[in-house]
């Protein structure tokens, strides 16, 4: 049963590797990524189910905060054309005048 669902998941991953390179817009592309990360969270949460180890758990958490924290990442930088922001907001240099 496992080994079924082991056998399906990498046939997802690989829709979603074909969906990542004909995908029409950036974004169906980025979601195809993200996407396959998934799945390989789940196949490893699987493996280590099916060799007995759970020590995979682990290693799939940890792949799973990555995948997030680069989603958030790209997204950044497809929209806005950096990582951070170069100059402080204005209203921060603004001098207000004293309280009388």
């Amino acid at each position: 049963m496992f080994i079924a669902a082991g056998l399906s998941i990498l046939v997802v991953m690989a829709l979603a590797l074909v969906r990542a390179l004909a995908g029409p817009t950036l974004y169906d592309r980025v979601l195809a990524v993200n996407m396959f990360g998934t799945k390989t969270v789940l196949f490893i949460s699987v493996l280590g189910f099916l060799t007995g180890r759970p020590d995979f758990l682990d290693i799939a958490l940890v792949y799973a905060l990555i995948n997030f924290i680069s989603l958030v990442a790209v997204l950044r930088f497809f929209e806005f054309g950096r990582f951070r922001s170069i100059t402080a907001p204005q209203s921060a240099f603004k001098e207000h005048p004293p309280d009388e």
